[in-house]
């Protein structure tokens, strides 16, 4: 849960991730490249975190097929 003294709303967000099992990733990568695909995502409509989603998802299954 948030620290300090949050608003509901904050309380809530945090809450109803816990719930769902969502966890914020911290990654270096170099700012020419996450530029470039925070642009082409933009124009493709589609938020960074789905593709990453999508991607990370094709990798595994990609991984696992090898197996």
């Amino acid at each position: 849960m948030p620290k300090g003294n949050p608003k509901p709303q904050t309380v809530a967000n945090a809450k109803y991730q816990a719930k769902i099992g969502m966890v914020a990733k911290t990654y270096k990568l170099k700012q020419e490249l996450v530029d470039d695909f925070k642009t082409v995502c933009d124009k493709a409509g589609e938020s960074q975190s789905s593709v990453l989603s999508r991607l990370m998802r094709e990798y595994i299954e990609s991984k696992e097929e090898d197996e």
